[in-house]
């Protein structure tokens, strides 16, 4: 198996299974794709995405309407996403992904975890070329044939399909989103989730002391509200 089933097996059960905290991302981002697209799903490809997320999750579906009205309102402010770049100690890089509403916000709180835990914020490009930005699909395995399918999807981009407990996972580059979620919906494929992730090209084995600090760093970045994914170059155990 390549590097995209190693890196969905260890970060599988981690961070993001707090509902509370996966309902706060999918609403920020239903209100950044109504705000890029409009509030009609048939016409708003980002916004499809995002639903077929929220149901994943078990999102109620008055959530996603309440979210999808309010993302409606002009008096509503925008999300930015903004993109931070660092260093834990012992010499692991982190990447956050942020959606604010308040910039100066962000920034000063996420200066400050890394100053508190010994780390130190970088800044634009310092640590982002060590991850590959990649998308990824999670879609129904009923009546298809894993190898067919892999023979499709070479030509729209993807680099990496496999079958575990949860689907059929789909992994390929950034820019080959739109393509393949395009060939999905075509030809009726069930798409059960989609996303985008952050792979190191290279992780760094720590001690239990070493990766305890690094941790402590993580989970504060995480229990931000503006944050919305953290990735880094530690490695990290595959077993649940």
């Amino acid at each position: 198996m390549g590097r995209a089933f190693e890196f969905r097996k260890a970060r599988k059960m981690k961070r993001w299974s707090a509902m509370s905290k996966a309902f706060t991302r999918i609403g920020k981002d239903i209100v950044m794709a109504v705000k890029e697209g409009g509030p009609d799903p048939d016409a708003n490809s980002r916004l499809r995405a995002v639903i077929q997320n929220a149901k994943a999750v078990n999102m109620p579906k008055e959530n996603v309407e309440r979210a999808i009205k309010r993302a409606s309102d002009k008096s509503l402010g925008e999300y930015k996403e903004v993109l931070f770049e660092g260093y834990a100690p012992h010499g692991i890089a982190i990447l956050i992904e942020t959606a604010t509403d308040n910039n100066t916000r962000t920034v000063a709180n996420v200066r400050s975890y890394f100053n508190k835990c010994d780390g130190s914020l970088g800044t634009s490009g310092s640590v982002s070329f060590m991850f590959d930005h990649t998308c990824n699909f999670r879609i129904n395995p009923e009546g298809l044939d894993i190898e067919e399918l892999e023979l499709e999807l070479i030509d729209h981009g993807v680099e990496e399909i496999f079958e575990d407990e949860d689907g059929i996972m789909i992994y390929a580059p950034f820019e080959s989103f739109g393509a393949i979620q395009s060939y999905l919906e075509k030809n009726n494929i069930e798409i059960l989730s989609s996303g985008f992730e952050r792979i190191p090209q290279v992780t760094k084995k720590l001690s239990e002391d070493q990766a305890a600090d690094v941790e402590k760093l993580l989970e504060k970045i995480e229990e931000d509200d503006d944050v919305q994914n953290v990735y880094h170059t530690m490695e990290e155990s595959s077993e649940e």
